[in-house]
């Protein structure tokens, strides 16, 4: 059964967020109509002003309401180190948890040839060319570890060979709390890969 032209846009529109599907998408836009109008007018505009407003930082590409963000902003950040991430959401993520004081570049994803993804659409040489400006003395990188992640920390790594920078990787492994008998193969081969002197 179609409802109204109006309805049935606004429905569709909903789905292209990630995991909504028809019915989530329904529901949503019933309760919207039914319950939420003003949560509704609210988040029109914010989405209007966000679509049109927020771009990417110049300098790390994360997002921001004008040429630079916040925390490329921040003086206290730039202290020689700089962490790579695929993606806003990880940046987030280690901000969250409040130990990291540096600065970050942002991917925007991880190469992937069989996608078209090359070192052009993630920005590396934007990278390579602020490690030079900033004089970074160590690089973080962050990228996720999947094969794609995998590749595209190796890809910097290589890129970075000789120019004196110090080059480090998120450690992998077992999550704190976590149980052997439910890790999967390959956490515990990084695991065992990654193992140090319990001095440290």
């Amino acid at each position: 059964m179609a409802f109204s032209p109006l309805v049935d846009e606004l429905v569709e529109s909903l789905r292209c967020l990630p995991g909504v599907g028809q019915k989530t998408a329904q529901r949503m836009a019933f309760h919207l109509l039914e319950r939420g109008r003003p949560g509704g007018v609210r988040l029109s505009e914010a989405l209007g002003t966000a679509m049109a407003d927020v771009r990417r930082c110049d300098s790390c590409q994360n997002f921001a309401d004008s040429s630079r963000c916040g925390i490329c902003e921040n003086p206290e950040r730039h202290n020689g180190t700089l962490c790579v991430v695929e993606s806003p959401s990880d940046l987030l993520a280690i901000e969250q948890a409040g130990d990291y004081r540096g600065s970050y570049f942002v991917l925007m994803g991880h190469l992937s040839p069989i996608d078209g993804v090359g070192p052009e659409e993630i920005g590396i040489e934007r990278l390579l060319n602020r490690i030079a400006q900033e004089n970074v003395t160590e690089l973080i990188l962050a990228t996720n570890p999947t094969v794609e992640g995998e590749a595209t920390a190796h890809y910097i790594a290589d890129r970075l060979d000789g120019r004196g920078v110090l080059i480090t990787r998120l450690a992998h492994g077992i999550p704190v709390g976590g149980e052997l008998g439910y890790v999967d193969g390959f956490t515990l081969t990084h695991a065992f890969r990654g193992r140090k002197p319990l001095s440290e």
